[in-house]
């Protein structure tokens, strides 16, 4: 019995690090085992180490659960992943606890190598926790958190990705090499292809509406759900009435026949004929693809922008009727 008592008895540093989380100024919903071990992983403490002991080693969100599981015994199912992602290291990255990707803050959000760290203002108060030093260095961090918070954002704001739709227009989009690949089919593809064209939507890993021209779209005669699976860059030729579909593949498929026939149906409403273009970063990767590239459709690759693979052999670059 006393050792079942002991088997399920919370160890010490899981109160301590919800106490830290509170005086840090955490919301409520965040003051629970689950977010104390986040914090804990984000400083490798096991139970037996002393706060002074902390570091700060790069986790991401499963080692943080392995963590839970291997230092604690917290066995929490895989499918709580996403739970750990946005109801605790969200939090603490808005707080100015953590950081995201420092590493490398042009990662994709969607990356499964997305990687957390204390930020270095939190660990020196971490540090000194139950120190006659503790309430100082806290209230001198609680002073500044706001500023520290718009320094990070700044600092990742440097790397997010800069598209030029237009004269005195350009939009933002989340860091990573399928944003700046869809940059680059914006501002050097659609001006050599399409001359003249107008952007009606651009995709965006991290805000899948980058940005979307209805006003245009509804001229268009597009009626297409917020949640339709839309292509990365969509432009309007008016000079040929093409409307010019195009997927910008680094990590996902081409326009394949799945793919070809989805977007038929997708903008089966529009009052346009239609172009198909796979865009590709360079020759490597349009070589692991091009056995999927579907028929009737076109591929331009960024590395030899001048040209236009065409898969069809009857003619070049237009829709098919």
């Amino acid at each position: 019995m006393a050792n079942e008592r002991k088997k399920k008895a919370k160890p010490a540093k899981i109160d301590e690090a919800i106490d830290i989380l509170t005086q840090f100024g955490l919301p409520h919903a965040q003051l629970n085992d689950r977010t104390a071990y986040c914090l804990l992983a984000l400083l490798n403490l096991t139970e037996g180490m002393p706060w002074s002991n902390a570091t700060a080693p790069l986790v991401g969100i499963t080692p943080m659960m392995d963590f839970a599981r291997s230092n604690y015994a917290a066995d929490y199912a895989p499918n709580t992943r996403e739970t750990f992602r946005r109801f605790s290291m969200h939090q603490m990255v808005q707080a100015g606890i953590a950081l995201y990707n420092p590493d490398k803050p042009d990662r994709p959000t969607n990356s499964p190598k997305a990687v957390y760290q204390i930020s270095p203002a939190a660990l020196q108060v971490v540090k000194a926790y139950k120190t006659r030093t503790w309430a100082r260095i806290l209230a001198a961090f609680k002073k500044n958190v706001s500023t520290l918070v718009e320094q990070y954002a700044k600092e990742r704001q440097m790397d997010m990705v800069q598209v030029r739709v237009r004269d005195g227009l350009s939009v933002t989009l989340s860091p990573g090499a399928h944003n700046e690949l869809i940059r680059v089919i914006i501002e050097d593809m659609a001006p050599r292809f399409t001359p003249g064209a107008t952007l009606v939507y651009i995709g965006d890993t991290g805000d899948k509406w980058g940005f979307f021209d209805k006003e245009l779209a509804a001229q268009l005669g597009l009626n297409v759900e917020e949640h339709g699976k839309m292509p990365d860059v969509v432009l309007w030729q008016e000079a040929n009435n093409w409307l010019v579909l195009v997927e910008s593949v680094t990590s996902h498929g081409p326009v394949d026949s799945k793919r070809h026939i989805e977007l038929k149906k997708l903008f089966a409403s529009a009052s346009t004929d239609m172009v198909y273009i796979s865009a590709f970063p360079d020759k490597r990767t349009f070589a692991r693809y091009a056995s999927e590239v579907a028929w009737e459709t076109e591929v331009w690759v960024a590395d030899n922008p001048t040209h236009m693979v065409h898969f069809n052999g009857s003619r070049f670059l237009g829709p098919y009727v």
